[in-house]
C-alpha cells in the first residue's frame, strides 16, 4: 500500500488489479482504500479520487456516525457479550476446568483468567471461543451455500482479520473474522454468500450483486444491518 493525499483526502493506494473499474472502500478503521485497474497511473488515481470527493465526504460522515456507537465493555459480572446476535451475561466462576464456556445462558469465565492475565487474557479467551465456534458454523454454512453458488472452496480459516469481515482468494481459500460470530445468523449467511460470490466475480460490479441477489433477495437489508451495527460487534 502507498499513502497518498489529494487535497484534504488521505488514502491508501492498493496494488493495481485485473479489473475495469476502481474500487474505493471506507475500511472499518476509517481508512480510505483505493484499488485501481493495473493500467492507471498514481496521478490518474488521484484525479479519480478527487472526482469522488463528495461521495467520500458522505461515506466518511456515515462512518463517524456509526462508530460513535462503538460499545466499550467491562469484564465484570453481568456485562453482556454477543453471540449469534444474542446478548449473554458474563459470570466469573471458580474451579472451572476450561477458561471459558457458554453454560445455562451465561458466558462463564474462570476468575483465574482475569486475576492472572487481566483483561487481555479474558479477551483472548472469548476470541478463542468465537474462532472455535466459527470454524464449525461457518464451514457448515459454506458447505450449504457453495453448491447453490456453484463454487468449490479449498480452505476455511477464522481469525482476527483486521478491518475486514471476510475475504477470499482465487484458489478458494476463505478467511472470516471471528467477530462475524457476534452477528445474527442471517447476517453471517450474508457474509458467507458475499465471499462465495466473489469466487465468480472479484469486483463489486452489477454481475456480482446479481449473483448475490439470486441466493439472497433481501441482501440489501442484511448489508445495511452490517453497516449500521458492525461497530457494536466488538469486545
Amino acid at each position: 500500500m502507498i499513502a497518498r493525499r489529494v487535497g484534504d483526502i488521505d488514502y491508501q493506494l492498493l496494488p493495481g488489479a485485473d479489473r475495469k473499474t476502481t474500487d474505493i472502500v471506507i475500511e472499518r478503521d476509517g481508512v480510505i482504500a483505493v484499488r485501481p485497474p493495473k493500467h492507471l497511473t498514481p496521478e490518474q488515481v488521484d484525479a479519480l479520487v478527487d472526482s469522488k470527493r463528495l461521495w467520500i465526504y458522505k461515506n466518511m460522515a456515515e462512518w463517524r456516525d456509526l462508530n460513535a456507537a462503538h460499545v466499550v465493555r467491562e469484564w465484570v459480572n453481568g456485562e453482556t457479550f454477543l453471540y449469534l446476535g444474542r446478548n449473554y451475561r458474563l459470570k466469573l466462576v471458580s474451579d472451572q476446568e476450561v477458561k471459558l464456556k457458554l453454560k445455562h445462558g451465561y458466558f462463564c469465565l474462570s476468575r483465574d483468567v482475569i486475576e492472572v492475565g487481566g483483561e487481555q487474557a479474558a479477551k483472548d479467551a472469548l476470541e478463542a471461543f468465537y474462532c472455535a465456534k466459527g470454524q464449525q458454523r461457518l464451514l457448515e454454512r459454506v458447505h450449504y451455500f457453495s453448491p447453490k453458488v456453484g463454487v468449490v472452496h479449498s480452505v476455511l480459516q477464522v481469525k482476527d482479520h483486521g478491518f475486514k469481515w471476510a475475504s477470499c482468494t482465487k484458489s478458494g481459500k476463505l478467511v472470516f473474522h471471528w467477530k462475524c460470530m457476534m452477528a445474527p445468523p442471517k447476517i453471517i449467511d450474508y457474509i458467507v454468500v458475499h465471499e462465495l460470490c466473489h469466487l465468480h466475480y472479484r469486483d463489486h460490479n452489477a454481475a456480482f450483486w446479481n449473483e448475490v441477489d439470486k441466493l439472497m433477495p433481501d441482501y440489501a437489508e442484511r448489508k445495511a444491518w452490517l453497516r449500521d451495527h458492525g461497530a457494536s460487534l466488538d469486545l
